[in-house]
């Protein structure tokens, strides 16, 4: 299913930049690919680690981010990815509640491609540790970007609060 992500409404200037993908559900797998096109060396890019690691508090700069919520059930989690190679998985109860880093995940490898034209971001994950098949699942798809010059936008399927707020559970518009 091809996505692409509108930038929440701002006062301040918006980065020109078109930011699209896919996502599939396959048995009990998602695949996500991100692509950035437009003015590029406008955006701050975090250069690759050598060591990527779980870690906290990665929306703060450029972060590419899904959420899956189970269909009916206030339940969700948050995936946040790096350019980096850092990640996160958060789970909640309930909007913005208990909030736990969720222990099934190990590692979370994916790949990042910072081209001159193009950034590209693929992930594939096995839900089967957090769902089961059967489950249907809503989806937010999201990125917050980080500019040199320090302004954040915030980009999403779609924005439903007066406020970018990427955990609302009307904007999980999308469904696997």
């Amino acid at each position: 299913m091809m996505f692409s992500l509108q930038p929440f409404p701002s006062n301040k200037p918006l980065p020109n930049l078109i930011i699209a993908g896919d996502i599939a559900r396959n048995s009990n797998k998602i695949a996500i690919r991100y692509e950035v096109t437009g003015e590029l060396k406008e955006i701050a890019i975090s250069p690759p680690s050598n060591t990527p690691a779980r870690q906290q508090q990665l929306w703060e700069e450029t972060c590419f981010e899904f959420f899956l919520g189970i269909k009916n059930s206030e339940e969700y989690w948050e995936f946040n990815l790096s350019p980096a190679g850092h990640w996160n998985v958060y789970h909640f109860d309930a909007y913005r509640q208990g909030m736990e880093e969720e222990v099934a995940f190990k590692t979370l490898p994916f790949t990042f491609e910072n081209q001159a034209d193009r950034l590209t971001l693929a992930l594939d994950v096995d839900l089967d540790k957090i769902v089961a098949e059967e489950e249907l699942l809503d989806v937010a798809i999201t990125t917050v970007i980080k500019q040199k010059n320090g302004e954040i936008t915030y980009w999403a399927l779609t924005h439903r609060g007066a406020e970018a707020d990427f955990h609302l559970r009307e904007s999980f518009v999308m469904e696997l």
